[in-house]
């Protein structure tokens, strides 16, 4: 959990950016995870040298050997630098116009190439980065407060790195890129990832669903990955894949993956939605918020998601193209616009009857439209399905979430009343028979918040899968007074405010 003292710090350096005149905050965020990669990559090393010390070793394949390095940017003109002075534990005591100096014209330019060990998947986006702090006195002061955060503890990095994501999206435009935290781990815990799923996320931002899928993991499989070696191969390099057609995004969501222990994720520059993706079969687990809306080539999307729905629209695409790359038996959890659930066009009703008929769709959960305040007031739901191409729907599960822990106005401050617990609890037990001390999912009828409802009805009712459609409404029969004892009353209390106002009257004179 991050502490007030390290939020503090976060938010100083955030200020010192912003008084330096970089006000947009993904890049304040984007020169931020420059200079954290930077200490990271230094720091490791020198993990690896104080072990190879004690048992008498050298130190092989550094990122910083002994010598000097040429920039190969600068040609025949280049100036040699020692490796040791572009290292963080050195640089940072340099005078600030020194450090400004070897960081922007070497340090920079030195990480940007760097495409081996545990910096791959990071490096791999570094190729069109950006060094755009201002001056020496700006980078001395950043440089100074990332110093003293504690960057040699994965979780405590891997909440810093969270909390400085959420000040981007509470910074107006880049709100989009972020889904809230709670409801990724709501997710998450509600589809159980495992060691050996291979999840992805093929509209991935930051990285929020792989990156709460390997924190799932890591608790829940903590000695196993501690002692197995394999085990701790296949979380690394085995699991996790993402994908985005934004640069910045990828590095920045590479730098998540990193500060919470996933050293190799598959992360990639795609368009999940082009001819150019060949995944098919592929994974087992998907978790998604994918984009609702936005620029489409329609002439480049892939011919095969097509066939399940001709349509331009990006929320019935992408899940044709999850069925697609979802592997048979593997899971898939997406939160999709309220459109989707009752849309009306010839692809609306495919998608649907694809997910009933096709696969098997398990769960139907309603969010309630504040969820993704302040950012867009759009009402949304998860779809929970299982592809089996083999159909295996007898029955959709419903649930009417009503609270999310925090007031659905654009301030979305925490509040007592909050679903989530029960909607997990109630997921991870949909068969379980009545007990005296609770009720079953199937003994519930349409008018609790939670129910079942046949697929059968679901096609009669052309597919549609809005919880309106289904619920029942209880309404209490309320009785009135007849009008002539209303008008009774009401004479009743006119005389008396008329004997009040006497006697007040009478006070007077």
């Amino acid at each position: 959990m991050i502490t007030g003292d390290i939020k503090n710090k976060v938010d100083q350096i955030w200020d010192i950016f912003w008084t330096a005149g970089i006000t947009n905050p993904i890049t304040i965020l984007e020169q931020m995870t420059y200079l954290f990669f930077m200490k990271m990559i230094d720091d490791s090393q020198l993990r690896q040298e104080k072990t190879a010390n004690i048992f008498g070793n050298k130190l092989s394949n550094p990122t910083f050997p002994d010598g000097e390095w040429l920039n190969p940017e600068d040609g025949p003109s280049a100036v040699p630098v020692r490796y040791d002075d572009m290292r963080w534990h050195t640089f940072r005591d340099f005078s600030a116009d020194n450090m400004f100096a070897i960081v922007q014209k070497s340090v920079f330019p030195f990480i940007r190439q760097i495409g081996s060990g545990e910096a791959s998947a990071y490096a791999r986006y570094m190729k069109n980065a950006i060094f755009l702090i201002p001056n020496a006195r700006t980078l001395q002061r950043v440089v100074d407060e990332i110093d003293s955060l504690p960057m040699d503890k994965r979780d405590a990095m891997g909440d810093v790195y969270e909390y400085i994501l959420g000040k981007m999206a509470a910074s107006s435009t880049n709100g989009q890129f972020r889904t809230p935290r709670h409801i990724i781990a709501m997710m998450v815990n509600l589809m159980e990832p495992r060691l050996g799923d291979r999840i992805c996320d093929p509209a991935m931002g930051s990285a929020g669903f792989i990156v709460e899928s390997a924190r799932y993991i890591t608790e829940h499989e903590r000695d196993r990955l501690r002692t197995d070696k394999a085990a701790k191969d296949v979380f690394n390099n085995q699991t996790f894949f993402g994908f985005d057609t934004d640069q910045t995004m990828l590095r920045i969501g590479a730098m998540n993956m990193m500060l919470h222990d996933v050293t190799n994720p598959h992360i990639a520059w795609r368009d999940s939605l082009s001819s150019d993706n060949e995944d098919e079969d592929d994974y087992s687990l998907i978790l998604a918020n994918p984009p609702f809306a936005g620029s489409l080539d329609y002439e480049q999307v892939n011919k095969k998601i097509l066939a399940l729905a001709k349509t331009k629209k990006t929320e019935l695409l992408f899940i044709s193209q999850f069925i697609r790359s979802l592997e048979p038996g593997g899971r898939c959890a997406s939160i999709v616009p309220d459109g989707v659930l009752f849309g009306s066009s010839t692809a609306h009703k495919a998608i649907r009857k694809e997910l009933v008929d096709g696969q098997c769709l398990r769960a139907v959960i309603s969010m309630p439209s504040g969820v993704f305040k302040p950012y867009a007031g759009v009402s949304t739901a998860i779809l929970i399905f299982t592809k089996t191409n083999s159909g295996g729907t007898d029955r959709v599960w419903f649930y009417d979430m009503k609270a999310d822990g925090f007031s659905l106005d654009d301030k979305r401050q925490p509040i007592a009343a909050n679903d989530i617990p029960d909607i997990i609890e109630r997921f991870r037990n949909l068969d379980a028979p009545s007990t005296g001390s609770g009720q079953a999912e199937a003994d519930r009828t349409r008018k609790d918040q939670s129910f079942f409802v046949p697929a059968d009805e679901i096609r009669a009712n052309d597919y549609d899968l809005s919880i309106n459609k289904y619920k029942e409404v209880e309404r209490e029969q309320v009785h009135y007074d007849a009008p002539e004892v209303i008008f009774a009353e009401i004479e009743a209390l006119e005389a008396d405010v008329q004997q009040r106002m006497e006697r007040l009257k009478r006070l007077f004179t």
